[in-house]
C-alpha cells in the first residue's frame, strides 16, 4: 500500500508540473483566439444566419416548442411531430436529443455560468442571453445540415456532423479546400473532446467533491474513469441509454431546485437583474478594475461560457442529433433550436439568479483572478440556501454526475470526429486515451484546464461557422420545403440518383 501511494504522490506530482507548462502555453495563446474578432465574427454570423431564416428564433417560436417539448407530452395517437422515431437513424429523437443534452445541461450550464460571473461580472450573464438568442439559428442550422449531408459507415451507422456538410456540402465547389477544412474540424473536435468534454467536466465535479466532502481529487478522476469507460466501451446505443434515463432527472432536479432558492430569495431578485443589465455595459459588480475593462471582461467570459453552455456554433451537438432516426433534417433542427434556449434562456438564467440572490456580490470577487468561481460559487450559493449543508451536498453530487454524463457524450463526439480522420479500426484506442486525460482533469488547475478548452473550442468554431453560413442557402430550403409540407429528398438519395443516371 506504501508503494501505491508514494507513486500516486509522485504522479500527481509531475501532473501538476505538467500542467503548468500547458496553462501558461494557453494563457500566450488564448487572448488571440478568443479576441474581440472572434466575439464579432460569432455574432455576425448569428445575425445574418437569423436575418436568412427570418429571425426563426422568434417567428417560430410556437412552431419549435410545439413540435419538440410539448409533443413529448401528447398521447402516442396524438404525436404529430418530434418524438417519432421513423426514418433512418440509430437512436430515437429523444435519445439523440438526451445525448446532447447532456454535453449542454450540465456543468456547462452550472458550473460555466458561474465561472462567466466569477471571471466576468453579473454583466456575462447578459451577454450570455445574446449568445445564445442568435446561437439559436445557428444551432439549428448545423443540426439541419448535419442531417441532411448524414451518410453510413461500414457498420451501418450514421457518421455525421460538421466534417460531413463541410466536405460534401462545400465539396460541390470546392472539393480540395472543404476537405482540407474538414479535417481540420475534425482535428479540433478531437482534442476538444479532451478539453471542454472531458478535463473540463472532470476538473469540475472534482473540485465540487473535494470542496464539499473532502475526497482526494486524484481519486476522483480514477473512479469516473472507470466508470466512464465502462458506458463508452459499448458504443452509442449504451450511451443513449444511460443518458436518457439520467438527464431528464437531473435537468427536472436543477431546474425545481434553483426555482426554490430564487423564490425564497424572491425580494433579491430584481436587484440580480439589475446588476446584470447595468453590469454588462458599465461594469457594476465587477470587484476592481477600470469599468472599461469590466465591460470587457462582462463581454468576453460572457460570449465564451455562452457558447460553453448552449455549444452552438462549436459543431459538437450535431454529431448526435446527426444520428436520430427522422424523417426531415427540420425536425432535429427544430430540437435544437429549442435545447439552446432551455439551456441558456433558462437554466444559466436560473442558475445566475440563484448565485447573485444568495452570495453578495464582494464575496464573489470577479476579475481575472476571482477567488470564488466555477464549481466553488455555484456550491456556494446552494449552501447559502435555506438548503443549508444538505444544498452544498446536493449541488456537489449534481456537478459529479453530470460531469460524469457530459464526458460520456462528448466522447461519442470526439470518437466520430476520430472516425473521420482514421476509420473504424482505431476507435478502440480513443476511448482508451480518453480515460487518462480524465484523471488529469481532475487533478488539474481551474484556470488551466479553462484555458485550454477555450481555446480548443475556437478552434473548432471558425471552420463549422464558415461552412454554415456558406450553407445557409440550404438551410432556408429545407426549412421552407418543411413547413410548406414538401417532400423531402435527402443528400445520399440525390447523390445515387445522379449516380444511376450517370450509368
Amino acid at each position: 500500500m506504501q508503494a501505491i501511494s508514494t507513486f500516486l504522490e509522485n504522479f500527481q506530482a509531475a501532473m501538476e508540473t505538467f500542467q503548468t507548462a500547458v496553462e501558461n502555453f494557453f494563457r500566450m495563446i488564448q487572448p488571440y483566439v478568443w479576441g474581440p474578432a472572434t466575439w464579432g465574427l460569432l455574432l455576425f454570423v448569428g445575425l445574418v444566419l437569423s436575418i436568412r431564416l427570418n429571425f426563426m428564433q422568434i417567428t417560430k417560436f410556437g412552431r419549435y416548442v410545439d413540435e419538440t417539448i410539448i409533443d413529448l407530452f401528447r398521447s402516442p395517437d396524438k404525436k404529430k411531430y418530434g418524438v417519432s422515431a421513423k426514418g433512418e437513424g440509430d437512436i430515437t429523437p429523444w435519445q439523440a436529443v438526451n445525448t446532447a443534452f447532456c454535453a449542454t445541461m450540465g456543468v456547462g450550464t452550472l458550473a460555466g455560468t458561474a465561472t462567466a460571473i466569477g471571471f466576468g461580472g453579473p454583466g456575462a450573464v447578459f451577454w450570455m442571453w445574446v449568445v445564445a438568442f442568435f446561437g439559436i439559428t445557428t444551432k439549428f442550422a448545423e443540426v439541419t445540415l448535419a442531417v441532411h449531408f448524414r451518410s453510413k459507415n461500414k457498420k451501418g451507422e450514421i457518421l455525421s456532423g460538421p466534417f460531413a456538410y463541410i466536405e460534401k456540402g462545400l465539396g460541390r465547389k470546392w472539393k480540395k479546400s472543404a476537405k482540407a477544412l474538414a479535417i481540420f474540424f475534425a482535428i479540433a473536435g478531437t482534442m476538444a473532446s479532451f478539453g471542454i468534454g472531458n478535463m473540463v467536466q472532470a476538473n469540475s465535479a472534482a473540485s465540487a467533491m473535494y470542496s464539499v466532502f473532502g475526497w482526494s481529487r486524484l481519486w476522483i478522476g480514477i473512479v469516473a474513469a472507470v466508470l466512464i469507460g465502462l458506458v463508452v466501451l459499448g458504443g452509442l446505443k449504451r450511451i443513449a441509454i444511460v443518458v436518457e434515463r439520467v438527464i431528464p432527472f437531473l435537468a427536472a432536479l436543477s431546474i425545481t431546485t434553483c426555482l426554490m432558492i430564487i423564490l425564497s430569495n424572491i425580494g433579491n431578485v430584481p436587484e440580480a437583474f439589475r446588476l446584470i443589465i447595468m453590469g454588462a455595459f458599465t461594469g457594476e459588480g465587477f470587484v476592481g478594475g477600470a469599468a472599461g475593462a469590466a465591460v470587457m471582461y462582462a463581454i468576453r467570459f460572457g460570449l465564451m461560457r455562452g457558447i460553453f453552455s448552449n455549444e452552438a456554433g462549436l459543431g459538437s451537438g450535431p454529431i448526435a442529433y446527426a444520428a436520430a432516426k427522422t424523417t426531415h433534417p427540420t425536425k432535429q433542427g427544430f430540437w435544437a433550436a429549442f435545447e439552446v434556449f432551455l439551456d441558456t434562456h433558462i437554466m444559466c438564467t436560473l442558475v445566475a439568479l440563484a448565485i447573485l440572490t444568495t452570495v453578495p456580490i464582494a464575496a464573489i470577487n470577479s476579475g481575472p483572478d476571482a477567488a470564488l468561481t466555477g464549481s466553488a460559487l455555484i456550491v456556494t450559493a446552494f449552501g447559502n440556501s435555506f438548503f443549508g449543508e444538505f444544498g452544498r451536498w446536493m449541488m456537489a453530487l449534481m456537478i459529479g454526475a453530470f460531469g460524469f454524463t457530459t464526458i460520456i457524450g462528448w466522447t461519442y463526439y470526439g470518437e466520430k470526429c476520430f472516425e473521420y480522420l482514421f476509420g473504424l479500426k482505431p476507435i478502440m484506442l480513443y476511448r482508451f486515451i480518453m480515460l487518462p486525460i480524465c484523471v488529469f482533469g481532475a487533478v488539474g488547475g481551474v484556470a488551466a484546464i479553462w484555458a485550454i478548452a477555450d481555446t480548443l473550442n475556437a478552434f473548432m468554431v471558425l471552420p463549422n461557422i464558415i461552412a454554415v453560413v456558406l450553407l445557409s442557402g440550404v438551410v432556408k430550403k429545407l426549412l421552407n420545403g418543411y413547413l410548406n409540407n414538401e417532400p423531402y429528398v435527402s443528400y445520399a438519395e440525390t447523390e445515387a440518383s445522379k449516380s444511376d443516371e450517370q450509368k
